[in-house]
């Protein structure tokens, strides 16, 4: 007579038993892993375009004053579009150019560096939307949020190596190439695939205290570009100059 086969019952309840209890915790398990997969993302172009906490926008008039030098240094400022100029005014009384920022540009930043007053003055030179994020919600997104902290030390970096390409202009090249290219520049050359741009009306002046000439050098040199047609004057309001690539000969001649 053969043995009696053990039951197979209990172990076959105790493994559906756990398998439903594997089962469950893994339903219940579940929505936590897509909780986690779905959490917001920041959106660091949103951040600059909207207003929020600690975060205020502004349309600046032509010739407005964004602000001044010698004024408080409590705040960081985004160009969502226009043309700004950066100025200063030194001790004698003269006013030189340093800076031409166009969209998508930071400027006063160097509050975030502990500056506690302004070292420059900027002004539109066009209308400007321009967005004015305080320090303290400055310094607390960039500690929070990678997006917006690697967008802005790569915006810096880029501002730093044009002014040391600049010192470098300034050191080693004539006035005729430093002017081509502070025309190029200006008109975003090389940017998005553009081979030629219009440059909105700026004076000789200022481009002389741009690239560290007389206004009679600056005017004898656009003279000459335009004759050989690398440059002309574009009609309409705002009178602007018109760009060709081809002026990127001057800054590469020998």
């Amino acid at each position: 007579m053969a043995p009696p086969r053990e039951s197979s019952g209990p172990t076959k309840s105790a493994r559906q038993t756990q398998a439903n209890s594997i089962s469950q915790s893994t339903r219940n398990f579940t929505p936590l892993r897509r909780a986690s997969k779905s959490v917001r993302e920041f959106d660091v172009h949103a951040f600059l375009a909207t207003i929020g906490e600690g975060r205020t926008a502004t349309l600046f008039p032509k010739k407005q004053t964004i602000f001044a030098q010698g004024e408080p240094a409590d705040a960081v400022f985004y160009l969502q579009t226009g043309r700004v100029r950066l100025t200063v005014v030194s001790t004698t009384g003269k006013e030189v150019t340093i800076g031409i920022l166009s969209d998508q540009s930071f400027f006063g930043e160097g509050s975030l560096a502990g500056q506690p007053l302004r070292i420059s003055t900027a002004t539109a030179m066009r209308d400007c939307a321009v967005l004015r994020i305080e320090k303290r919600a400055m310094v607390a997104t960039l500690r929070r949020e990678h997006a917006l902290s690697d967008l802005f030390v790569a915006y810096l970096l880029t501002r730093n190596i044009q002014s040391e390409e600049n010192l470098v202009d300034q050191l080693s090249n004539s006035s005729e190439k430093r002017l081509a290219r502070v025309v190029l520049m200006l008109a975003r050359f090389g940017k998005e695939g553009i081979s030629e741009s219009v440059v909105p009306k700026i004076s000789q002046e200022t481009l002389a205290e741009m690239v560290g000439t007389t206004r009679s050098r600056v005017n004898f040199f656009m003279n000459r570009f335009r004759k050989l047609g690398l440059i002309d004057y574009a009609g309409g309001a705002e009178g602007g100059l018109h760009v060709h690539g081809s002026l990127l000969n001057v800054v590469l001649h020998d």
